[in-house]
């Protein structure tokens, strides 16, 4: 496996991506031969077979039979290779071993919810442990996203109304890049998360903490991690500027214009607005937020409500 990167990959830092690299530079370096005859070929014969002052018809030869068979069997060959080379890997791709670690995984516009096997959950920031096999049970909320992280060489489409599932087991601790690979709106760019690779110790200790986070921090600070953690940012800034959503920047306290009315922006209304987004519809803005029921427990959701009633004008 390269643990350095080349010019074409990242670094390989899962059981898989060796296999996946193999197989990538056999087809790309089979290619760059075969473009380099063909090239050579057209270059030679358009220099050797020019026209001269003397135009003469040329021989009557119209086929050769070795040479037809030679450029029909090579090329076959190779293609049947990497047909079953390639089999090989995307079934060990696709079938996670039976004591897989299995996490839940959403995606919704536009962040990724991750759901642990003892309960908890995060949002944008997938850990797990190093060295343990790890099986994915994907679904969309709402349309086609798309899991991939190059340096697990794993990609794979995360489809509304059905599951998809892939794993990876990672071999070096870190942290690593996640991206959304599959258009999926205005938010598609900002569509990013990491995944966090722990040792097992770790880990464990990760998970019983319940993956709160928040220690040692008042609630507005707690909220201001959680508004950046939770991906609001993608949606609602903090400096008045208008996003997707309302800016946060001096909302509560103030009434705020409706699709069917006004409502007082308290924190019963932030609660409501956070659980249940499509409740109340703020007037010139698209219902397209979704709902944090199940991503928030209450530590955070009332740690988020603080810092926003902070952001005053």
């Amino acid at each position: 496996m390269d643990s350095t990167g080349t010019l074409f990959m990242p670094p390989g830092r899962s059981t898989i991506a060796g296999e996946v690299d193999t197989l990538f530079y056999f087809i790309f370096y089979t290619s760059v031969v075969f473009f380099a005859i063909v090239v050579f070929g057209i270059t030679f014969f358009s220099i050797r077979y020019r026209r001269q002052r003397k135009a003469g018809l040329t021989s009557g030869l119209a086929h050769n039979t070795k040479l037809e068979i030679l450029w029909s069997v090579i090329p076959t060959i190779l293609v049947v290779i990497v047909f079953f080379w390639g089999f090989k890997v995307f079934i060990k791709m696709h079938v996670p071993p039976k004591d897989a670690i299995e996490i839940k995984v959403t995606g919704q516009k536009w962040f990724w919810t991750f759901v642990y096997p003892n309960g908890s959950n995060s949002l944008n920031e997938l850990v797990v442990p190093v060295g343990k096999p790890v099986k994915l049970l994907m679904s969309s909320r709402d349309v086609i996203h798309s899991f991939f992280v190059p340096d697990f060489r794993i990609k794979m489409d995360v489809l509304p109304n059905r599951y998809t599932v892939t794993w990876f087991e990672a071999t070096d601790p870190g942290i690593y890049n996640l991206f959304c690979t599959e258009y999926c709106g205005k938010g598609h760019s900002e569509m990013l998360g990491k995944v966090k690779v722990l040792p097992e110790r770790e880990y464990q200790a990760w998970l019983e903490s319940g993956s709160g986070g928040g220690e040692g921090k008042t609630p507005e600070e707690f909220g201001a991690e959680l508004y950046v953690s939770k991906a609001c940012v993608t949606c609602h800034s903090v400096d008045g500027t208008l996003l997707v959503g309302p800016s946060f920047k001096g909302i509560f306290g103030h009434v705020t214009q409706l699709e069917d009315g006004e409502a007082m922006v308290d924190e019963n209304y932030l609660r409501e607005s956070i659980l249940n987004p499509q409740a109340k519809i703020v007037a010139g803005f698209e219902p397209v937020m979704p709902t944090y029921q199940g991503v928030l427990n209450d530590r955070q959701l009332d740690a988020l409500i603080a810092y926003i009633k902070s952001l005053k004008e």
